[in-house]
């Protein structure tokens, strides 16, 4: 298992108190596009295939964020399904 797969089983288990960066990381390993928020926004937003989600960088990242995160990766079929 890859360390990758273990970030996203760690996720999966226990979608609380993650990093920004963790989130960040597995979007651009996936082929999210990243728009850097600008101003006093603090709102990033990933773009896929004309899919857009947007991910607060606060630390830690809120539960429902890593959930939406990965729904949206379980739908797009880029990882299994549970």
């Amino acid at each position: 298992m890859s360390k990758r797969d273990k970030l996203l089983q760690k996720l999966k288990n226990n979608p609380t108190n993650a990093k920004f960066e963790t989130i960040q990381s597995l979007l651009l390993y996936f082929g999210f596009k990243e728009r850097v928020p600008k101003g006093g926004s603090s709102h990033y937003t990933y773009i896929y295939k004309g899919i857009i989600i947007t991910i607060p960088k606060h630390k830690p990242v809120k539960t429902i964020y890593i959930k939406k995160v990965l729904a949206l990766l379980e739908e797009l079929n880029l990882i299994e399904k549970e």
